[in-house]
Formats: C-alpha cells, sequence, structure tokens
C-alpha cells in the first residue's frame, strides 16, 4: 500500500492554507496512506550568514527521523518536472516496491545540506520563491494531480 509523507518545517498558520492542504491530503487518501508531518521552525530575531547554518542544521535534526522510504527534498536546485513526468515517476517507484514516499519543504533559508544529501532526489517547481505554506498547497495538490494522472482520472485535463 502506498504512503505518502509530507514533513515541513514550520506551521500553516493561515485557515484558507490548511482548508486547502487537508481537501488535497484527504483526495490523497483515496490513493494511499497519507501522514502530513510539521516540524518547529528556528526563530531568531536577528539572523547573520553565520546564523543559517546554524537554524538550518537544528531544523535538518528535527526532519531526520521522518526521513521514510524514497525521499524528494524540495529545492529551488532541484529538477523541474511537469505534473506528468511527476505522475510517472511515482509510477515507476511504486512499480519498483517503493511504497513510502516522502516529500520534505524547507523552512524559510531552505533544507540543510545533510538533508539534501540524504535525499533521493532534489524535486523543484520553479526558479520562484513561494510562501511555504503556499508551496504546501502546490505539493499536496500535484502529488493528488500526478496519483489521479496514474489512476486515469479525469481531475488531470
Amino acid at each position: 500500500m502506498l504512503k505518502i509523507n509530507i514533513v515541513a518545517v514550520g506551521k500553516v498558520k493561515e485557515p484558507y492554507f490548511l482548508d486547502g492542504i487537508n481537501e488535497y491530503i484527504k483526495r490523497i487518501g483515496k490513493y494511499g496512506q497519507v501522514s502530513h508531518v510539521e516540524v518547529a521552525e528556528e526563530n531568531f530575531n536577528k539572523v547573520d550568514d553565520g546564523m543559517i547554518k546554524t537554524i538550518l542544521d537544528r531544523e535538518a535534526e528535527r526532519i531526520k527521523p521522518h526521513l521514510k522510504g524514497y525521499v524528494f527534498a524540495m529545492a529551488i536546485e532541484g529538477k523541474k518536472l511537469s505534473s506528468v513526468d511527476l505522475a510517472k515517476k511515482l509510477k515507476v517507484l511504486l512499480d519498483a516496491g517503493n511504497g513510502v514516499i516522502t516529500f520534505v519543504i524547507g523552512g524559510s533559508y531552505g533544507l540543510s545540506g545533510q538533508i539534501k544529501s540524504q535525499a533521493d532526489a532534489l524535486l523543484s517547481f520553479s526558479d520562484m520563491t513561494f510562501p511555504h505554506t503556499l508551496f504546501r498547497l502546490m505539493l499536496t495538490e500535484q502529488i493528488y494531480r500526478a496519483l489521479s494522472i496514474n489512476a486515469n482520472s479525469s481531475y488531470h485535463k
């Protein structure tokens, strides 16, 4: 059975984003189990370049216990896939027996190199920067779309 894990740094505070994320998580549940884990984001009043590595390392320690199965780390330098290509990638993974797939979203400063190096793949949606809560909504929608494509659903046109 398919298990999708979404691990994200920080909490979704806006109810309209949370409603959308929960809706897509519910839809993904039609295809398998879904886990949505939020790990605490490091908060400092004043951040300089030296602090960023400390922040990323602390967040990485919170993320590591949740890295299971095939891991996609969301990173701007990652590979860009179309929705159809993501669907194909998920199908290949599932056909190869990878029943657990984890997507990791970093905090305000991205992801630690530790997490990126432990990931099986780096994935990017764009060279643009998005608010993390909006991106989480976009990711859940794209996971649902990919699974719908693989199920020959009419959702993807």
